[in-house]
């Protein structure tokens, strides 16, 4: 499968190794989409691919799937396009918050009969959480969000601290940057204001924890995720990096679980 890539930072380049320079079996990325050509040029030589800074000739180069890794304004400005041409893995989830640019890709990608793959990210047991809901049945989904204290507050403390519980809708709207794993909890589950959201600032962690708590009629279940950061960027988690890697290779595969 010949993959196209938008953006060039660090979960880019993470693909790029593990694609391009560890060869995965069936995966390729041979067209990379960029702002500036000389700032990236030697992506080119050191992983084989071409650049393209026209988002159309982007498109139409020998790519079957595009693989958003940018930003938020990315996928506002050139999303709409790559969905009516590719299937399209969405990595910048938090645009999704914007409920007519959601209703826009999704009308697309029926009207062309795209794909659009959200990775689970930072975050699992969203594959229980479907399941548990393929009846409507599920009462309540709720995401305790655990940060590093000087990642979400300026002021110092000792004691962990509640700064947010609420709507995931309400979360992701005070806190952008923060909640995008709510948005998928959401999407996946009961809808973005039934999802509850706390958000904690604790002093004494290194890392980010997320404990996900859900409840209905095929009884209880809970999840927490400890996430080690992305050695090339201690602000990406890893597991979420990892998690665009792991929707790629499900595409193609003929034994599907879960």
């Amino acid at each position: 499968m010949k993959i196209g890539l938008i953006g060039a930072g660090a979960i880019a380049h993470f693909l790029l190794e593990e694609i391009n320079e560890k060869r995965q079996e069936n995966l390729r990325i041979t067209s990379v989409f960029v702002r500036d050509r000389e700032k990236h040029h030697l992506l080119e030589s050191n992983y084989g691919v071409k650049l393209y800074t026209e988002i159309d000739a982007f498109l139409d180069s020998e790519i079957d799937i595009v693989v958003e890794a940018a930003n938020i304004e990315a996928v506002h400005t050139l999303l709409p396009a790559a969905i009516r041409k590719k299937d399209v893995v969405l990595i910048s989830i938090g645009a999704l918050v914007d409920e007519e640019l959601l209703a826009e890709l999704n009308t697309l990608a029926n009207e062309f009969n795209r794909r659009l793959y959200l990775p689970s990210g930072a975050i699992g047991g969203l594959d229980l959480l479907q399941n548990a809901h393929v009846l409507g049945t599920v009462t309540s989904v709720s995401l305790t969000t655990r940060k590093p204290a000087s990642s979400l507050i300026e002021e110092t403390i000792e004691k962990e601290k509640v700064i947010f519980e609420g709507s995931a809708t309400e979360a992701i709207r005070r806190y952008p940057k923060n909640m995008n794993v709510s948005i998928v909890l959401a999407l996946a589950g009961i809808g973005f204001d039934e999802t509850s959201v706390t958000l904690v600032a604790d002093p004494k962690i290194d890392k980010n924890i997320h404990q996900i708590e859900m409840t209905g009629d095929f009884g209880e279940a809970t999840f927490t995720i400890k996430n080690n950061p992305l050695p090339a960027n201690p602000k990406t988690s890893y597991l979420a990096a990892m998690s665009i890697l792991g929707t790629l290779k499900k595409i193609k595969q003929k034994l599907l679980i879960g």
